[in-house]
């Protein structure tokens, strides 16, 4: 599910006044890092990320494979943060309406 112009335009603003839910740091992206940004997505569909000083990772590099090993998409990637979306599949929660082209 690639974003629209739109819809990443949308999604930027949304995420502007979050603060990083989850911290990569110099173990890069670990297996229990990957599980606990898969299960927040699932209750958030909208997360903020920051890469630490001590990460091998850029922020771009972490968020792409990142956004890969959940199956999320890569809203945007500024300085040492970026944000993911992933439509959750649970219904108790209040889901982002995604404009549409």
């Amino acid at each position: 599910m690639a974003l629209t112009k739109k819809q990443t335009k949308q999604l930027r603003a949304l995420a502007n006044p979050l603060k990083p839910l989850l911290f990569i740091g110099k173990n890069d992206l670990t297996d229990a890092a990957v599980r606990q940004a898969s299960e927040t997505m699932d209750s958030h569909e909208l997360l903020k990320i920051a890469v630490q000083d001590g990460s091998g990772l850029t922020a771009k590099e972490a968020a792409e494979s990142l956004a890969g090993q959940i199956g999320a998409e890569v809203v945007q990637v500024i300085g040492n943060r970026f944000v993911l979306y992933r439509r959750s599949k649970r219904d108790d929660i209040e889901h982002i309406q995604l404009v549409r082209e």
